[in-house]
C-alpha cells in the first residue's frame, strides 16, 4: 500500500506542477483553462453515457447532462463533427463514430476506475466523481494501465 500511496503522491505533485504551468500559460495567452481535448473528451463521454440511457441523443440532452449552454454544445458538436468523432442526422440525433466511440470508452473506463478506486480509499462519492473527472484526462494510457494493474493486483491480495 505504501508504494501505491507514493505513486499517487508523485502523480499529485506532477499534476500540481502541470496545473501551475497551465494556469501561467493560459494567463499569458488569455485562454480558457480547460484544454480543448479535455472538453471534447467530456462531450464524447456524455454522448456515450446518454446513449446507454436514451434511445437517441440530442444536443439538448448533452446540454442538460453537462450543464452547458445550448449554444456552447452546438459549437462543440460542430467541432466534433469536423474531427469525425460524431455524426448528426437531419433530425439532430447524435451518434459516435468509431473514432469517437473509442475515445469515449477510454475516458469512461478511466472515470469509472478512478471513481471506484478513490471511493475504496475513503474519499466521498461526490469528491471521487469530481476528482476522477479531472484525473481521467491528464494521464497517459501507459500510466493509467500501470496504476490500474497495480491497484487491482494489490486489491485482490487483501
Amino acid at each position: 500500500m505504501y508504494l501505491f500511496c507514493y505513486i499517487i503522491n508523485v502523480f499529485c505533485k506532477i499534476n500540481a506542477f502541470n496545473n501551475t504551468i497551465t494556469l501561467f500559460y493560459n494567463k499569458i495567452k488569455g485562454c480558457t483553462i480547460m484544454r480543448s481535448n479535455e472538453s471534447s473528451e467530456d462531450y464524447l463521454e456524455s454522448i456515450l453515457m446518454l446513449s446507454e440511457k436514451l434511445p437517441v441523443v440530442r444536443s439538448v440532452d448533452i446540454s442538460n447532462d453537462l450543464g452547458y449552454k445550448k449554444s456552447s454544445v452546438s459549437i462543440a458538436m460542430k467541432n466534433l463533427r469536423n474531427k469525425e468523432m460524431i455524426t448528426v442526422t437531419d433530425a439532430g440525433y447524435i451518434y459516435l463514430t468509431e473514432k469517437g466511440m473509442e475515445i469515449a470508452k477510454n475516458v469512461y473506463e478511466r472515470h469509472k476506475f478512478f471513481t471506484g478506486m478513490l471511493i475504496d480509499l475513503g474519499v466521498s462519492k461526490k469528491t471521487a466523481e469530481d476528482d476522477a473527472c479531472r484525473i481521467e484526462h491528464i494521464i497517459s494510457q501507459e500510466t493509467f494501465d500501470a496504476i490500474k494493474n497495480f491497484y487491482l493486483k494489490h486489491k485482490s491480495e487483501k
